[in-house]
């Protein structure tokens, strides 16, 4: 009996001191934010729109955004950091195509779990195809809203509405808003004082570099501790949430996406049960959408750790992740004939990666890398 007391004791003692880490994480995830903020103002002083002229080009911001989030394979990591730099100074218009772009780089993880299935036809056809349908949604997602994105401006006026309360007031800072400021800035002051020693360019661009590490660090700990967590209680969201509609299935994916933070494990986790034959790619179709939602709320904690003239700026970008997610599955889910083509596409690449395993390599290779790469070429 009192073993296993203290058993029960011990287990209730690691997973408060897990909790304690994960509020530490958060913190960690708030300060770094900021340091990649301070960091560019040192560095890029008046000059931050010409540093940042080689992405000011829609597409050419759109296949950055994609090819970092591919790299880092976290896109929460990505929007952080662009958070950061729009802290820092980079134009919100510029940092949407990069916002964009994380969306679409963040699905290699499912694709390379569905790889797991391949010795069975049947399993890695159904597992092949729940894998890349976020591909396609997202790929639609951006087909549509880039080109209204360009023309009209429609994600950046719509995220200047939602924060144009806090531009009224003629405080560009949202100090009322902002609780975590005091708790951040002695350590950033502490910190960028010697770098400053340094020079202001050497100086910033150290901030920079330490500040997206940090980032790193911290939602990668975030993420394991909350997988640790969570994982259990996400399944079982996943597990009950089957069947009931599509609405119910799109918030289910949000709230475990907010549960293990991270899109990249919420797809993940349903791949294995498609290939299996558990669940249908129909049925987690809407969890995938969920998914690109739930993501948002890194972001949008990352914009609660910014002050400074810019810093209204910052949430400004946040929110256009949550706007484009939320506008982009209401539209294309909500018309039957868009919402068709994200499940005939995958369909169709399964189809043709079961007849032939190079497919898979030539379609990775060439969303993720031939595609932005060329673009990038020609674009600058």
């Amino acid at each position: 009996m009192n073993q296993a007391t203290t058993a029960a004791n011990s287990k209730n003692g690691n997973r408060w001191l897990r909790w304690v880490n994960l509020a530490f994480m958060l913190y960690l995830l708030l300060l770094s934010v900021s340091m990649v903020g301070s960091g560019f103002k040192l560095a890029t002083g008046e000059q931050a729109k010409t540093l940042f002229e080689f992405a000011s080009h829609p597409v050419a911001g759109l296949m950055i955004g994609l090819v970092a989030t591919a790299l880092i394979q976290s896109s929460s990591t990505v929007t952080s950091i662009i958070v950061g730099l729009v802290a820092g100074g980079l134009p919100v218009a510029t940092a949407i195509p990069m916002i964009m772009g994380a969306n679409i780089g963040t699905t290699v993880t499912n694709t390379l779990v569905s790889l797991g299935h391949v010795r069975n036809k049947d399993e890695f056809k159904r597992a092949f195809a729940s894998a890349t349908i976020h591909d396609f949604f997202n790929l639609l997602a951006v087909a549509i809203f880039l080109p209204l994105e360009m023309i009209f401006g429609f994600l950046e006026k719509t995220s200047h509405w939602l924060v144009s309360p806090m531009l009224a007031t003629g405080d560009m800072s949202i100090k009322g808003f902002n609780f975590i400021k005091p708790i951040t800035k002695p350590v950033i002051s502490a910190i960028k004082g010697p770098l400053a020693d340094f020079g202001h360019v050497a100086g910033g661009v150290t901030l920079i570099v330490l500040g997206i590490a940090t980032i790193f660090v911290a939602i990668t700990v975030m993420g394991k501790l909350m997988k640790s967590l969570m994982v259990g209680r996400a399944k079982e969201i996943l597990k009950n949430a089957i069947g009931r509609g599509p609405i119910h299935g799109i918030f289910s994916g949000s709230i475990v996406t907010i549960l293990v933070q991270s899109s990249s494990t919420t797809t993940s986790l349903m791949v294995p049960l498609v290939g299996t034959g558990v669940l249908k790619v129909r049925e987690v179709y809407p969890f995938t959408l969920g998914a690109n939602i739930g993501t948002c709320i890194t972001a949008l904690l990352a914009a609660t750790a910014v002050s400074g003239e810019y810093a209204v700026f910052a949430l400004q970008i946040a929110l256009v992740h949550l706007v484009f997610n939320i506008t982009a599955t209401v539209f294309i889910y909500g018309i039957p004939f868009l919402r068709e083509l994200p499940v005939k596409g995958a369909d169709f690449i399964s189809d043709a990666a079961i007849k032939n395993k190079s497919v898979v390599a030539a379609y990775l290779m060439t969303i993720f890398i031939i595609m932005p790469g060329a673009i990038l070429f020609f674009t600058t």
